[in-house]
């Protein structure tokens, strides 16, 4: 599954199945900005069928905020915390769900948010694209061959 997420520049995005694609059509507009930032969570947060089930336990779209507490709750999975780490960090470029902790345990949560912890699962092919909609700058360079280079 894939579709255009830049029809000026004809970048397709690649989705896990067709649930996923219609989560992130049907949930983008309801952020309050559908900027890198709000792409990229939406992206992840379609990629489990667990955060998609649980979205509103995971980001306020009223608000326009994230809720870290949520990794502390019974429906959370590794796979599906996997996919909130992700998510979260591609969001707020940090590590949110350290807040308020002290010593090993929050030591323990950032390295949850390690590439090793993060892509070493099913998941790892769906990050890198929730990677390339956050960071397309990077990942899509101009081509530069109209100008000898």
């Amino acid at each position: 599954m894939a579709i255009d997420i830049n029809e000026e520049n004809n970048r397709t995005i690649i989705f896990k199945n067709q649930e996923h694609e219609m989560f992130y059509g049907n949930y983008l507009p309801k952020c309050r900005q559908q900027d890198v930032y709000h792409k990229a969570l939406v992206y992840c947060l379609g990629i489990s069928g667990d955060t998609r089930r649980n979205i509103e336990r995971i980001f306020d779209f009223e608000k326009g905020s994230i809720k870290p507490k949520c990794l502390e709750e019974g429906w959370i999975t590794s796979g599906s915390a996997r996919v909130v780490r992700m998510a979260f960090n591609l969001f707020c470029n940090g590590t949110p769900s350290i807040r308020g902790l002290e010593g090993k345990a929050k030591l323990e949560e950032c390295q949850h948010y390690t590439v090793e912890n993060l892509f070493c699962c099913e998941y790892a092919v769906y990050f890198w694209e929730a990677a390339k909609v956050r960071y397309p700058e990077y990942c899509f360079p101009i081509d530069l061959s109209a100008f000898g280079m």
